[in-house]
């Protein structure tokens, strides 16, 4: 091992954010449906996007999983929220903590290479994602902000999205970078879910919280997500989910659906469906499904839905580009679901 290498050494070229306002995919898109295979498929997804948001009756449901952000993908996501194109958010925490909230305390990824020796990035406490590296100590702060913000809440449980709407009101004062979807959200009202909010800084941050706070602490009620959510498709007409990678919040966001039936209310499936994955069916690694086989449970409706297997910096960006030069997104208004879901009573229409 060189015992000369310095954190520098390896984090030298941030990584850099699409920017979608800058790249007109619609040609591109257009070409790809006369083709075959997933170049279709990915055509067939991005004009069902652009219906969802031509679609004034229908509330779209972001579902983020995978490490995309720290690969250059923030920037997509900032700019659907920004312009209303999306009305709320269900992702894993490493997208929303460890890597946007990270970026919006002045942190960066940076271009790194699989073909490394990780005992060397130990020793000089760099972390690597695939072929992205990030400052571990960098992270530690993170961790820490997240304490100190924990420390100052009342002594009570949350669901995940009070506690990122809280970090978006921190980020309206100390933010340090111009792209932030925490902040973007908070701003615009768009509700971000987290439901395995322990799994990422925000467990690390809370684990230091409550270790210190024994007696008295805040802690997370992941099935308030769930009710919240719920309380967002009973607000709505149509909903429709588009779907990059799986995981949890794939079938977190799926089942509200069948949440309804269980306090009693007709379920409604979404109206529209699009996923992008690389993940295969046949070993339950699609989080458990095809959008076509969440149909048999009353999840998604099969007039327009799309599986597109395709890696997510590959086929986002473009299926996004497409939709906002489109402009169908021009009418839309924000819906601002987390002012209804700050409220203290249900309305009555809804009970």
């Amino acid at each position: 091992m060189n015992e000369n290498l310095k954190k520098s050494d390896f984090l030298k070229d941030p990584i850099e954010h699409i920017d979608i306002t800058q790249h007109d995919t619609r040609a591109l898109v257009e070409a790809m449906s006369k083709m075959a295979f997933s170049a279709r498929d990915l055509a067939r997804a991005s004009e069902i996007y652009d219906r969802m948001l031509a679609d004034k009756d229908c509330d779209v449901i972001l579902c983020l999983a995978g490490s995309l952000f720290s690969a250059g993908l923030k920037r997509v996501v900032f700019d659907l929220v920004n312009n209303n194109m999306v009305d709320a958010i269900v992702s894993t925490g490493a997208n929303i903590v460890d890597q946007d909230f990270f970026e919006s305390l002045g942190f960066k990824h940076y271009k790194g290479t699989k073909w490394v020796d990780d005992h060397e990035l130990r020793s000089v406490r760099v972390d690597r994602i695939y072929d992205t590296f990030i400052c571990e100590d960098q992270l530690g702060v993170c961790d820490d902000t997240i304490a100190r913000l924990c420390d100052t809440l009342k002594p009570q449980p949350y669901s995940s999205r009070e506690v990122l709407e809280e970090m978006g009101k921190y980020l309206a004062k100390n933010c340090k970078c111009q792209d932030s979807i925490l902040l973007a959200a908070y701003q615009k009202r768009v509700p971000i879910f987290v439901p395995a909010f322990s799994d990422c800084s925000a467990g690390f941050g809370f684990l230091h919280h409550q270790w210190h706070h024994p007696e008295a602490h805040a802690s997370i009620d992941s099935a308030r997500d769930f009710r919240e959510l719920v309380r967002m498709k009973m607000a709505a007409k149509d909903t429709a989910l588009l779907m990059i990678g799986g995981g949890t919040p794939k079938n977190f966001a799926q089942d509200v659906t069948v949440g309804l039936e269980m306090i009693g209310y007709q379920g409604k499936m979404h109206k529209y469906a699009v996923q992008i994955t690389v993940a295969d069916e046949r070993d339950g690694a699609l989080s458990g499904s095809t959008l076509r086989e969440a149909c048999s449970w009353g999840k998604v409706d099969t007039t327009y839905e799309q599986m597109v297997f395709c890696e997510a910096t590959i086929a986002f960006p473009i299926l996004a580009a497409y939709a906002y030069h489109k402009g169908s997104w021009k009418v839309r208004q924000g819906r601002k679901y987390s002012d209804l879901l700050n409220a203290a009573e249900i309305p009555a229409a809804l009970r």
